[in-house]
């Protein structure tokens, strides 16, 4: 049975995680905000991207050769995963999940035979993969130093994956990463970036609304095709951002909560100590007087 001292020590020693996973969880409640409003605030313009984008494929025609970054280079042997994780942990199952829905991708992918790359946007997501994936990880995007995400951080990385497209090291790339719905709530989502995973245009709309592009779809996709990989991982970027801080929160508030538990019942333990020794030593004492 630990003495008193070892049980106070214990004691202490959570308090002092108590208030660390505290401010943590207030510090994270602070960021969500910001993250949050700036997850939402980059969906509408997204999305509306991609029904200018549906509108133009559908108004390509069948004797006009489609842009390849929207109907790709006809081949599916090798895939490129741009997985995008947090830099930091102490955020519950956020980088586990996304990291687990991409193994499995790859898992498949290499079981049919075809031949798998991976970019790892964030440390964590490294971390996890390198044991089995070791092989395959071709480079590792770090965005430490990044305080607060901008669009000039995904551009870089949209470049590349264009750039590794257009040398014919990959023939379809899928985008990695955590939708953001609630604070208890992030959805690991896997999108499609090369060939465009473009949706069909509304047929309700297409019969009542005819537009005429100059220059053509085509010169137009080719301009708008490349700025999408760019918006869908700067996208991608806010609304990991985003669940990653609600996410710690949540895990932070449980961790308090924990702490808490296991302070009232190392305290029980040390009151109950303290008592059989009292108890024992006024045993001593009165069968000591009484043996005078």
């Amino acid at each position: 049975m630990p003495s008193l001292k070892d049980l106070r020590n214990r004691i202490s020693s959570v308090k002092s995680t108590q208030k660390i996973t505290k401010a943590m969880q207030m510090v994270a409640a602070a960021k969500l905000r910001r993250a949050q409003m700036a997850a939402e605030a980059a969906r509408p313009y997204a999305e509306r991207m991609e029904r200018v984008l549906a509108n133009l494929a559908g108004g390509i025609g069948a004797d006009t050769q489609a842009p390849v970054l929207l109907a790709g280079n006809g081949r599916d042997q090798t895939h490129l995963l741009l997985i995008c994780t947090a830099e930091r942990g102490l955020c519950g199952a956020f980088n586990s999940s996304i990291v687990r829905l991409a193994r499995e991708h790859a898992t498949r992918l290499m079981g049919q035979g075809k031949t798998v790359k991976i970019i790892c946007v964030g440390k964590k997501g490294h971390d996890q993969l390198r044991r089995q994936f070791g092989a395959q990880i071709v480079d590792v995007i770090d965005l430490r130093e990044v305080k607060r995400l901008a669009f000039t951080n995904a551009e870089p990385i949209a470049r590349k994956v264009i750039g590794m497209f257009e040398q014919g090291e990959f023939d379809v790339c899928t985008l990695f990463f955590s939708r953001f719905r609630s604070i208890i709530s992030q959805i690991p989502t896997a999108l499609r970036l090369i060939p465009a995973d473009v949706p069909r245009a509304d047929a309700a709309v297409a019969s009542t609304a005819t537009y005429d592009y100059e220059p053509g779809e085509s010169e137009i996709l080719d301009a708008l095709l490349p700025r999408n990989i760019a918006v869908q991982v700067f996208r991608a970027l806010l609304e990991n951002a985003a669940s990653e801080q609600g996410a710690r929160m949540s895990a932070m508030d449980n961790a308090t909560r924990n702490a808490g538990d296991m302070i009232k019942r190392q305290t029980q333990t040390y009151n109950r100590s303290r008592q059989a020794m009292i108890t024992k030593e006024l045993i001593e004492i009165i069968s000591g007087a009484e043996a005078l």
